[in-house]
């Protein structure tokens, strides 16, 4: 037998993957992958994302006059994808390419995406992660799309501080 989230050998009578933890048979129950400690359920284990120190990645965005900014906007897009499993929602660099072509447009749904993505994520992964879709809309809509970044990223190292 063969693990279906990462295709290594099963020994027999195994319950949990040895490699990834993963349940055998589609096991419902979350459990403790014992590699890395990190908590799985039947939708394998949570992807490992990198954890932003937020006020450094507010001062390194307004230091370098936004540049990091647009670096931030692209990996939190990937983080999110990652963790609500959105293959065929835009990439990060995607997402900025159409954020461009629309003068920003795309931008505000992003904000909209992002809290729904958050949301989805979190009851995937047994994180309290509320629905703030509208509050980062709103945030961006008034000019203080920073705060909304910051709220994000806050959001997205609850699942890498796990």
């Amino acid at each position: 037998m063969y693990c279906q989230s990462c295709g290594s050998q099963l020994p027999e009578g195994a319950n949990n993957c040895p490699n990834c933890g993963a349940p055998v048979n589609g096991g419902n129950a979350p459990v403790q992958n014992n590699q890395n400690n990190q908590t799985t359920t039947n939708m394998g284990p949570r992807p490992v994302i990198q954890k932003r120190e937020l006020v450094l990645t507010i001062i390194l965005s307004i230091v370098t006059c936004g540049i990091y900014a647009i670096y931030w906007f692209i990996v939190m897009t990937d983080d999110s994808n990652l963790l609500a499993d959105k293959e065929k929602t835009a990439s990060g660099g995607l997402s900025f390419v159409y954020s461009l072509l629309t003068c920003g447009l795309y931008t505000l749904f992003w904000y909209f995406k992002m809290g729904k993505k958050l949301e989805e994520a979190g009851k995937r992964y047994g994180v309290a992660i509320s629905d703030n879709s509208i509050l980062y809309l709103i945030l961006g809509v008034i000019g203080f799309g920073i705060v909304s970044y910051a709220l994000i990223q806050n959001d997205l190292n609850k699942f890498a501080a796990q």
